[in-house]
């Protein structure tokens, strides 16, 4: 007898999604990031940094997840990068469906790197993958020592990691040392750089962590 879990159907047309969205980035010649976070944790702020710093070597493209604003998609925006606003509603992540809307409203054949912000939780887009070939989270400490531990799913699956408002942890009394050794308990191949998403301390750093092709 074949026991059907409730949602399990719906969650593997998800993930067929995903690995679509992927193999069609890939014929595009796109290497894309899902950059996830909790809501204030930096995200849009640490992506500014990246295409400001990225856009002179490669052709950026940005997706802006959001419930029902375009506040973030228009901040990237400045930095002179196509983008586009994927709207959630009442849905606490972006989905691989969405997500593919968006991809075919860029100028792919423009875009070597596709940043992908997602909604800010850290709960459900751990469960959703979207199709991407390298996952970021932006923590931060002023969301307390405990936010990686808490989170245990969301962190043990990516492959970076910031821990933003390094300027603000003596004040919070929250230690990055750590924080990055509660990720490193949970997962020791994450690269986990320190920064600040007002100053831009950190992001060279990152940069020369990151992948930009596979």
């Amino acid at each position: 007898m074949r026991i059907v879990e409730l949602g399990e159907s719906a969650l593997k047309k998800g993930r067929d999604l995903a690995i679509e969205n992927k193999k069609f980035l890939d014929t595009k010649g796109v290497f894309a990031f899902d950059v996830m976070g909790s809501v204030g944790s930096g995200k849009t702020s640490i992506i500014k940094w990246l295409v400001r710093k990225l856009k002179g070597d490669y052709k950026i493209g940005v997706i802006a997840g959001d419930l029902t604003t375009e506040v973030d998609a228009l901040r990237i925006e400045e930095e002179g990068v196509p983008v586009v606003q994927a709207h959630t509603g009442r849905v606490c992540h972006l989905d691989p469906g969405l997500v593919r809307t968006a991809i075919e409203n860029l100028p792919l054949d423009d875009i070597d790197v596709l940043f992908i912000e997602n909604v800010g939780n850290l709960i459900c887009p751990a469960a959703v993958p979207i199709g991407v070939h390298k996952e970021m989270v932006v923590t931060s400490v002023t969301e307390g020592p405990y936010m990686i531990k808490k989170h245990p799913y969301m962190f043990q699956r990516v492959d970076y990691v910031a821990i933003n408002k390094i300027d603000l942890q003596k004040a919070m009394n929250v230690s990055v040392h750590g924080l990055e050794e509660d990720l490193r308990e949970l997962n020791p191949n994450a690269i986990v750089i320190g920064t600040n998403g007002i100053t831009g301390e950190g992001v060279d750093k990152l940069i020369q962590c990151m992948s930009f092709q596979q």
